[in-house]
């Protein structure tokens, strides 16, 4: 198996259940992004962040303790834990929030899914993994797709810099936490990599909620939509979204993980515009078109070339 752990594949850890795992995370954290923009309207970023954390820790690994996972992390593993934790989960966490208090949640999951771009060069610099045909293919047309989506939008998004720099750097981030996580060895289960480094990362962030914004307000009143992108956001999107996350990586190399991935910002921008109003044009059905195309080179086209004895390419 890959060097995120020497366990031997299970019947949950096969690529139809990985295929399955990427839709689902795909409408998961795609309906996510307006969520959390509704959820930083009503609640300071640290707090938000902090309780979306420790809830999605504490029910990751209730999960896998009921599941039979083993919580114990070894000690020669715990270093590493916090280092993919600081990029993963603190620097993702923090940064994308801060982004979306600038920006619409839209053009923010554009900028924040450039992130297989930097998973898949840092790859090859840690991983010594080679980019075949196909996913250079499937790179390319994802990362059109993007541009798609936001050359239109360029006027608007240079007049918000800090927040585009604030989505980027956490897209840096989360493709690096990936690329680490592949990196190192682990003997522990998907659901305690997940949890124990939501955890790790919760006890950062209440540390920063009650040191740097230990006086910050409440909204004193919210809407339905808000109560809803909160309760969203802390939960579903946290809970399942990172175990289904780590569950991916273990299956996938970090490339096709990381391409895999774009159907969240597809998702971002048509659910921004159904539930925030943001616009939808002629750019986002492009994107529609070059990303599913993307995906398909990636995760649809190598399965078919071994079933007919084609090199993978």
């Amino acid at each position: 198996m890959s060097a995120v752990g020497q366990q031997s594949r299970s019947r949950f850890e096969t690529p139809a259940i990985g295929y399955g795992l990427l839709l689902a995370l795909g409408l998961c954290w795609g309906v996510n992004w307006p969520a959390m923009k509704l959820a930083v309207e009503v609640l300071p970023v640290w707090h938000f962040r902090a309780a979306c954390l420790t809830f999605g820790a504490l029910t990751t690994l209730f999960l896998a303790r009921v599941y039979g996972a083993r919580l114990r992390v070894p000690r020669k593993e715990i270093l590493p834990l916090i280092i993919c934790a600081c990029f993963n989960m603190v620097g993702w966490q923090l940064l994308t929030a801060y982004g979306l208090t600038l920006m619409d949640a839209g053009r923010a999951s554009i900028i924040a899914f450039t992130m297989p771009l930097w998973a898949s060069l840092l790859s090859i610099l840690l991983l010594n993994e080679r980019l075949t045909a196909t996913r250079v293919a499937g790179l390319a047309l994802g990362l059109s797709g993007l541009a798609a989506l936001l050359m239109p939008e360029m006027r608007a998004i240079l007049a918000a810099p800090y927040g585009v720099l604030a989505i980027l750097s956490a897209a840096m981030s989360w493709a690096l936490g990936t690329v680490l996580t592949k990196r190192f060895s682990w003997s522990v289960s998907a659901a305690t990599l997940s949890g124990w480094q939501l955890l790790t990362a919760a006890l950062v962030v209440s540390v920063g909620a009650l040191t740097w914004q230990s006086d910050a307000a409440w909204a004193e009143s919210w809407s339905t939509g808000q109560l809803i992108g909160v309760i969203y956001a802390i939960t579903i999107a946290i809970a399942f979204g990172h175990w289904a996350w780590f569950q991916i990586v273990r299956i996938f190399p970090a490339p096709v993980a990381a391409i895999g991935t774009m159907l969240v910002p597809l998702v971002g921008v048509f659910s921004g515009g159904l539930l925030l109003g943001e616009h939808i044009g002629p750019a986002e059905l492009l994107a529609l078109v070059l990303v599913i195309s993307g995906l398909f080179c990636v995760l649809v086209l190598p399965g078919l070339r071994r079933e007919r004895g084609l090199p993978k390419n």
